[in-house]
């Protein structure tokens, strides 16, 4: 099978150098190349679609098509969409209307035949693949990663404040993407049945997508990389990475503390990933505090407990307090904070090994997780995890009364607590979660499985591409259909999905 991946925000290249140096980037990514990877390791050809950028601070996206070393199969194809230089997500939705589409479809006549199937990726690939469809009849799948909707909830948007956050985000045009995603994919996928029921059911998204209908959703978990998340894998940098935890304990780390285990996080400085809920459980809790360090793997920053975030608003939110509880509960000596050198899946790996000499516990204590990958990786390489149960988590670290983790209520911080003591406390508890947690991700979670599920549910697509068709259609606004003429998305459209008929809704004075 030939089978297209549309993924316009971002980019891919050969050496990952980017993967989460941008908002755009990131876990998605990840996604997409070990999917890739793992369907053209079973025999398919698959190209990976993205945007090509033709810009000095991003040398590697310039060329239009690359490949990963030593994996046949797969190509990352670069199209033009609009301007040459870098585009932030927000800002490329009238671009792949008119230029990244029909740069594809002319890519393929060109080539002499199309993919069999296309598998689209946040709402910016979904729509691509509406048109794609649309004009060639070629099916796709829909993997949302998240939907725009939820992103309103977190930023708490009213009527008020409406007009001004999306000025930012563009939710106007992201939401009738997502709508018109959900509708026309051959069949929405899903990471966890929680995504389905509570992500999907938004009232933005009523008349769209019918979530009890099993023939609109298949879960499908991502996987981890065994070959890098694997216990008994080495990073070329291991021993390198090993020399760098150790020099950091050093500096924070009091001397008669730097042999004891530690809970570990490892998470960007967003607010939502609730490390200071972690850094709070730490300080209530003086049993964690005799029997354990804590240590915050954080992106790029060196020192932050102590030296000036960068200019992103969100991590001076995230540093400000955390250095208050430090400060107010006397932390210094049982805390640290680091950033690894290139902040790639080979160094992280390599840290969870080192942790994992130490018997430590990997903590995710984040408000809402809509799956959960990093605490799986941490599981593959032998780490016991203590984990949010809001999101995906409880479907991956609990099957009914069957314990693979220890689940959390992230805004307790004396749950948290418990739940770190119960693991840090007992050695038999540690012994038991280091190996069920391991297991579990074994035979569930590995990329192998999730190419498998993906290109048994496309085979079935090709076979019979109407089987999974749905209700009514929804019409594809005339905004995607031609984005220079005056058939804006506004604000009103918007307001009425988002607040609903029953509910606040704009007025056209307040827009």
């Amino acid at each position: 099978m030939h089978i297209g991946f549309l993924n316009p925000q971002g980019n891919f290249d050969s050496a990952n150098s980017h993967i989460t140096k941008h908002p755009d980037f990131g876990g998605q990514l990840i996604y997409v190349k070990q999917v890739a990877i793992a369907m053209a390791q079973q025999g398919h050809k698959v190209d990976i679609l993205t945007r090509q950028i033709i810009d000095p601070e991003w040398p590697e996206f310039a060329e239009p098509f690359d490949t990963y070393p030593g994996i046949e199969n797969v190509r990352i194809i670069r199209l033009p969409a609009g301007s040459k230089e870098f585009l932030p997500k927000e800002l490329l939705w009238s671009h792949l209307v008119t230029d990244w589409v029909p740069n594809i479809l002319k890519f393929y006549q060109q080539e002499g035949g199309l993919p069999d199937a296309m598998t689209a990726h946040y709402g910016d690939g979904g729509l691509c693949g509406v048109l794609i469809e649309e004009e060639t009849g070629v099916p796709f799948t829909f993997t949302a990663h998240s939907l725009g909707a939820q992103k309103m909830d977190k930023f708490e948007v009213t009527p008020e404040n409406l007009t001004e956050i999306d000025e930012k985000f563009n939710f106007r045009y992201r939401i009738i993407a997502e709508r018109l995603s959900m509708n026309r994919s051959a069949v929405n996928i899903t990471s966890t049945r929680q995504e389905r029921f509570e992500q999907y059911s938004h009232p933005a998204y009523d008349g769209a997508v019918d979530v009890d209908n099993d023939n609109c959703f298949t879960v499908i978990p991502p996987g981890a990389d065994f070959s890098i998340f694997g216990n008994q894998a080495r990073a070329q940098n291991e021993e390198a990475i090993y020399q760098l935890i150790q020099e950091r304990l050093a500096r924070d780390i009091t001397e008669s503390r730097r042999d004891l285990p530690a809970i570990v996080a490892a998470s960007r400085l967003a607010p939502k990933k609730n490390l200071l809920g972690l850094v709070q459980a730490f300080a209530m809790s003086q049993t964690l505090q005799e029997r354990a360090n804590l240590v915050l793997l954080t992106g790029g920053l060196d020192d932050p407990l102590r030296e000036e975030a960068n200019h992103d608003l969100a991590e001076q939110e995230v540093l400000a307090p955390i250095r208050e509880v430090v400060e107010e509960n006397n932390l210094w000596g049982k805390i640290s904070a680091f950033g690894l050198p290139d902040q790639s899946q080979e160094s992280l790996a390599a840290a969870y090994r080192f942790m994992v000499k130490r018997r430590s516990v990997f903590a995710l204590t984040a408000l809402y997780e809509p799956f959960g990958l990093a605490p799986l990786e941490a599981a593959a390489v032998g780490l016991p995890v203590v984990a949010t149960k809001n999101g995906g988590p409880s479907e991956s670290f609990r099957k009914g009364d069957i314990e693979y983790g220890v689940l959390v209520d992230p805004e307790d911080a004396a749950d948290i607590a418990r739940g770190l003591e119960r693991v840090i406390c007992d050695a038999d508890e540690w012994e038991h979660f280091a190996q069920a947690g391991q297991q579990r991700v074994l035979k569930k979670y590995t990329w192998e499985t999730t190419a498998e599920d993906y290109l048994t549910l496309l085979e079935q697509i090709v076979s019979s591409p109407k089987a999974r068709r749905r209700a009514e259609l929804l019409p594809i606004h005339p905004y995607f259909l031609n984005p220079q003429a005056n058939t804006d998305i506004s604000l009103e459209e918007l307001s009425r999905l988002y607040f609903g008929s029953n509910q606040r809704a704009l007025s056209t004075s307040s827009l």
